[in-house]
């Protein structure tokens, strides 16, 4: 099925079934540039983003497979949608108002990206947006009391659309009828010289951030906002990500490289700024990261290890894609000096991230 909307289009198709019998569907949205967006209801996940180099030749330019199988079996989140809570919680274990939770855990003794299930792993109902300036996806989650873990139920709804002007934008919302942690992201590998491309160490960055937050040696957050000035972490001049990636730096070597979230610098509370800019030099592409969210985790891909699962078989060894996953920050739920991540009954949690493609 294909819906025209005057220059842009949305086409539905049938995607894999999952290993219980049900079927995901694969939707793409094409502009009138060319430029396209591939995604799918089985985790939010975008598998394909087309966009033009500076001769205006077409790329893919993220990291993805091409059966659910295999984003099962890959196991790095590729492409997908993050929640309850994205990024790690200590040892799965929080107090909220006198009460403490333990969740699942799923990452060395912590709390990863939801849990052993979590949101890139479920079937969302999906419906097209009828919206002639700006068709989307729309995508809906209940995650029951008791999900992983966390209390209450929590309704989810990400809206996803391409532009005419080359960005890709998810629109989140969410509401609770218990007090619950609630901090989701996309966690989108990009390789834009294209996904079979190769590292990405090349690629130039700006992150628009004075401080970063500080991890043990299991990535967990210490509490401390440390400035940037004087280490490989201050990228507010662009530089290329493999200038620093394997400085002798102590948490560089807690991270493998690059794996730390930053403490953007914003204006605002809830406008959407700039958290990243990156440049691909051969192609010439140019990504930047708009974002509601006060920090950023940048990750350079230095656990990727995915064999022969990737796009027509190829593999993705480490560091041949990036991460930038807008969000509250790690451990936020143990960390009283970081902004709250928790949601109320009557609260609305609302977040916007938009990835804005062009050349130099």
């Amino acid at each position: 099925m294909i819906k025209v909307f005057f220059n842009m289009a949305i086409e539905v198709q049938s995607f894999d079934k999952l290993p219980d019998g049900r079927s995901a569907d694969l939707f793409t949205i094409v502009n009138q540039r060319g430029t396209s967006v591939r995604l799918t209801n089985f985790g939010g996940i975008v598998t394909q983003l087309w966009v033009p180099d500076r001769h205006g030749r077409l790329a893919d330019v993220v990291l993805g497979c091409d059966r659910v199988e295999d984003y099962l079996r890959a196991r790095s989140y590729l492409g997908a949608l993050i929640g309850r809570f994205g990024n790690r919680i200590a040892h799965g274990r929080f107090t909220l108002d006198d009460r403490t939770h333990q969740l699942a855990v799923n990452w060395k003794g912590h709390h990863l990206h939801g849990g052993n299930v979590g949101y890139d792993k479920v079937l969302w109902r999906a419906q097209v947006v009828d919206d002639s300036r700006n068709p989307a996806v729309r995508l809906q989650h209940r995650s029951p009391d008791g999900d992983e873990a966390y209390p209450g139920n929590l309704d989810i709804t990400v809206t996803i659309s391409l532009t005419k002007e080359n960005t890709l934008r998810l629109e989140y919302e969410a509401t609770c009828d218990r007090p619950t942690p609630c901090n989701l992201t996309h966690h989108g590998y990009f390789n834009l010289a294209g996904h079979d491309r190769g590292d990405v160490l090349d690629h130039v960055m700006t992150i628009h951030g004075d401080a970063f937050t500080p991890t043990d040696d299991l990535l967990i957050p210490t509490g401390e906002l440390r400035d940037v000035a004087g280490t490989p972490f201050d990228f507010r001049t662009a530089k290329p990500i493999g200038r620093d990636v394997d400085g002798d730096d102590e948490q560089l070597r807690h991270g493998g490289g690059y794996d730390h979230n930053w403490v953007l610098r914003r204006r605002t509370e809830s406008d959407l700024e700039q958290a990243a800019h990156v440049h691909e030099p051969s192609s010439g592409r140019v990504m930047e990261v708009w974002t509601t969210e006060p920090g950023v985790q940048f990750y350079v891909g230095n656990f990727l290890d995915v064999v022969g699962l990737g796009k027509e078989g190829c593999s993705y060894p480490r560091r041949s894609g990036f991460c930038l996953e807008t969000q509250h920050f790690p451990d936020s739920v143990n960390q009283p000096g970081f902004p709250s991540c928790i949601l109320r009954p009557g609260q609305t949690y609302r977040q916007v991230t938009e990835y804005r493609f062009s050349c130099d």
